[in-house]
């Protein structure tokens, strides 16, 4: 017996991640939202880890810059894995897997903006109560030189790019985290996924392109401990244009998943047919001749093609995001 492959097809990935969107929709509003406050905070954790250690290396900033970048990048995705694992909602995942359902007509396309605003919010809520209650007024970082560091970090996230380096940073950045969750769906045990989701998530942490969930803690956070930087000027050229990159970027995996592997949807078991998959719709056994034929060796030789048809279909099952 074959073994079973250690990572799904790419058109079982896309189906899965459909299936997922279709579970979204039909999970009660407010599971959606508290699963989103919850999300908002892990996503915090990655970002807080990640600031820590880079405000503490100063010294090694000044030498090698690029290697503390490398180094705060590799720390940072210890949030998304414990969003997937937990089965948590992130918004910029939800912007990949609900355009692929409405496409497919699986869910209404009012299903679409109606979780992006939940889960928007949810994960507002959860960044804001992470750098606010467990950061800020518990005074973990209260200190030189993390105080400094998270006044010029949110500096550097929404004061200093322009409006259209923002958005541009969102694409690359939420191309790679559909990539992480594309990989992580396909994916059967718990380190390949970790591993799926680390290495995407890491390269865009350390390229510096901007998440609108991760910039929710970081932003105002720096607010918080003094940024000259109004709520007002961070909504408006920060979240905005990452909120549109990041919605661009999901798309740019999305759009061509479901170009490939969802429009004909295996054409109803004949694409199976053309690979030489064994399916029930393409294989009959002629009664008629069972019957007929006294020949009890035919009989079951019969009998015995039909078991191995059904011992050679291939494993199915769908993994969520």
């Amino acid at each position: 017996m074959d073994d079973v492959p250690s990572t799904l097809s790419q058109a079982r990935i896309a189906q899965s991640l459909v299936k997922a969107a279709i579970a979204k929709h039909n999970d009660r509003y407010e599971n959606v939202f508290l699963k989103a406050v919850a999300a908002g905070a892990m996503l915090s954790f990655g970002g807080l880890l990640s600031e820590v250690l880079s405000a503490g290396a100063s010294g090694l900033t000044q030498s090698n810059p690029g290697i503390v970048k490398v180094l705060g990048g590799f720390v940072f995705p210890v949030g998304l894995v414990m969003i997937v694992l937990q089965g948590f909602e992130l918004l910029t995942s939800n912007m990949m897997t609900f355009p692929m359902a409405v496409i497919k007509k699986e869910i209404p396309w009012w299903s679409l903006p109606l979780n992006w605003v939940i889960v928007l919010f949810g994960n507002l809520v959860g960044s804001l109560f992470t750098a606010a209650i467990l950061v800020h007024y518990s005074a973990i970082v209260s200190t030189e030189p993390y105080i400094s560091y998270i006044q010029t970090f949110a500096l550097h996230k929404a004061a200093d790019p322009h409006w259209h380096q923002i958005f541009l940073r969102g694409i690359g950045c939420n191309w790679l985290v559909s990539v992480a969750i594309w990989q992580a769906t396909g994916a059967r045990e718990t380190i390949s996924k970790i591993f799926a989701i680390w290495i995407p998530i890491w390269i865009f942490v350390a390229c510096g392109f901007d998440h609108v969930v991760a910039n929710m803690f970081s932003v105002p956070l720096g607010i918080m401990f003094g940024a000259d930087l109004t709520v007002a000027a961070y909504i408006r050229k920060s979240l905005i244009a990452a909120f549109l990159g990041n919605v661009v970027g999901a798309l740019i995996v999305a759009l061509p998943a479901t170009y490939f592997y969802l429009l004909d949807c295996d054409a109803d078991g004949l694409r199976a047919a053309e690979n030489g998959t064994p399916t029930t719709e393409n294989f009959t056994i002629d009664t008629q001749a069972v019957t007929t034929v006294g020949d009890s060796y035919m009989k079951r030789e019969l009998v015995m093609k039909w078991c191995r048809l059904f011992s050679e279909m291939p494993y199915m099952s769908y993994i969520d995001p």
